[in-house]
């Protein structure tokens, strides 16, 4: 099948309230923020280009190099020890002010989201305010516990347990959610007591410096410490050079598996604390008692919003064979409506990769996994080269597509070629498909057929990922199965595998997560450490 709407590139944007801004408008300049001081970096320019038309450049500057990981981390130090014994409620005041800041300028600051790194303005708005939403659950963290108090075993004495900053910590975030992910990260660490240095990622440094500002500003309104927060935009590298700081306490990352490992190698040998977030294969299963309407409408949403550019996207669906055939034909007519096209435009459902790299390397792998087996099931629309940007330059789209990858010898769905010699699922006869195996990041979606819930739940496993994952049933009993079943540090039942809420832990099992999880009362676990008090009168 092969489906879908392209919508034409117009020569303006379309503003959230219908109005129009020029794609002409002169690129934002960007800074660095170092000690309170917006700054010049002193390396190579840099341009930050909108993925939808490659010749309008949104915002442009000059990169950090070392010594601005110096100065920076210089900055944060000096700031770090009045910034913790500044009250918390303090420190959470100015992360109410910033909340406040984004919320003002959301519809503004969404339209910017999705000329810069591609999602749509429904989309990027909605990121804008989760931000604001993640300020203003830290800000309130003052009122809830602080420790923990324990009877002594001798007389005339309490035990208290308090919590205290790790110090000057390192944030290095992905392009994907450019002021979401940097929030949960951020508003925790602060609100905590501790100094930052941030690192983003190059592709989105736009939205890096609009969440600085909020957070900047605040920070300046209440006579705090100029040093607390630090932004340092730059290539990949810097991030070596910040986890090897002498002067770093703690290093939180989400990003690729291979930069997440090495940075966790690095910060281990010098007994640096490390958080990470890194890949994720993550699988929707639908059985045969599920509701197939639901089912077709968040496994869309799952796999196909923001791209496919999510490490909690579903990139893997299961579906008993019994329904296998009804519920793709949903999903199919599904995506037939399914807009791609210039994602400032409120009518559009899904554009561009954040790169036209990104894009080509989504394609190569579709191509290698067809050489290795697998059926196209559906294949969308999307602009070309031929038609986009005149055809100057290649195309950062690609179609939502759906790749079938075959059984084994025996066939799709056949039971006997996906069990041992003593009936279970033989999870190593799983097929080595890179659309099963590998994280491509883009909206493409592997497909494989269960011959029963037992074997949905085994291919579900078949990952060194445990990101999160989604269950489609109306049984309660398979319901609770799968909680004590499926590896995974997120569970969905009857909604898509994305999303979290920022009151409750977020984070992967086996080798999608490394160190304490995000967000919530976990946050506190990685952004401060015990000290347990022995207090006699």
């Amino acid at each position: 099948m092969s489906a879908g709407t392209v919508t034409e590139h117009d020569d303006a944007l379309v503003a959230p309230l219908g109005g129009v801004i020029s794609a002409a408008s002169s690129p934002v300049p960007l800074r660095l923020l170092i000690g309170g001081e917006w700054l010049m970096g002193d390396g190579a320019p840099l341009a930050s280009r909108n993925p939808a038309r490659p010749d309008e450049v949104v915002a442009e500057g000059t990169q950090a190099v070392v010594a601005d990981v110096n100065r920076a981390m210089r900055a944060a130090r000096a700031a770090a020890r009045e910034w913790s014994r500044t009250p918390i409620h303090e420190r959470g005041a100015v992360l109410a002010r910033a909340a406040a800041a984004l919320e003002a300028r959301a519809g503004q600051l969404g339209l910017e989201l999705a000329r810069e790194e591609g999602k749509t303005l429904a989309e990027g708005t909605g990121e804008v305010m989760r931000a604001a939403q993640i300020l203003r659950y830290y800000a309130a963290e003052g009122d809830r516990s602080a420790g923990e108090h324990f009877a002594s075993p001798r007389r005339g004495e309490r035990i208290l347990v308090t919590r205290k900053p790790l110090g000057v910590v390192g944030i290095v975030t992905p392009f994907n959610f450019p002021i979401a992910i940097p929030a949960w990260k951020i508003a925790p660490a602060l609100v905590y007591g501790n100094a930052v240095v941030w690192k983003p990622a190059s592709t989105v440094p736009l939205l890096a410096m609009r969440l600085a500002e909020a957070l900047a500003d605040a920070l300046a309104e209440a006579g705090l410490p100029a040093g607390v927060l630090n932004l340092i935009i730059g290539p990949g590298a810097l991030g070596t050079e910040l986890v090897r700081h002498p002067d770093l306490d703690g290093l939180s990352f989400t990003g690729s598996t291979g930069v997440g490992r090495m940075l966790a190698g690095e910060a281990a040998s010098r007994g640096v604390p490390f958080q990470g977030e890194m890949g994720g294969k993550n699988a929707a299963i639908v059985l045969a008692d599920a509701d197939l309407d639901l089912a077709a409408e968040q496994v869309l949403f799952g796999a196909f919003r923001s791209t496919g550019q999510k490490c909690t996207a579903t990139s893997r669906l299961i579906v008993v064979e019994e329904i296998a055939d009804a519920f793709l034909a949903k999903l199919a007519a599904r995506l037939d409506a399914w807009r791609v096209g210039n994602p400032s435009d409120p009518a559009v459902h899904m554009g561009p990769l954040v790169t036209a790299a990104a894009a080509a390397g989504v394609r190569d792998a579709v191509a290698t996994a067809e050489r290795e087996g697998a059926r196209v099931a559906y294949r969308g629309q999307a602009p070309e080269a031929a038609t986009h940007d005149g055809g100057a330059a290649p195309s950062a789209f690609v179609p939502a597509t759906i790749l079938e990858i075959p059984g084994e010898a025996a066939g799709v769905g056949d039971a006997a070629s996906s069990t041992d010699s003593a009936g279970a699922p033989d999870t190593a006869a799983a097929p080595a498909n890179i659309a099963w195996r590998e994280e491509l990041f883009g909206p493409v979606l592997a497909v494989r057929r269960a011959a029963s819930t037992e074997e949905a739940f085994a291919l579900a496993e078949d990952s060194e990922f445990g990101l999160t994952a989604a269950l489609f049933t109306r049984d309660i009993a398979t319901a609770l199965d799968a909680v004590d079943t499926l590896d995974v540090g997120i569970l969905h039942v009857n909604s898509e595998s994305a999303g979290a809420d920022p009151h409750v832990p977020f984070g992967g099992a086996k080798k999608s997560g490394y160190g304490p999880k995000e967000q919530g009362g976990a946050a506190k676990e990685f952004f401060t450490h015990t000290t347990t008090v022995y207090l006699r009168g």
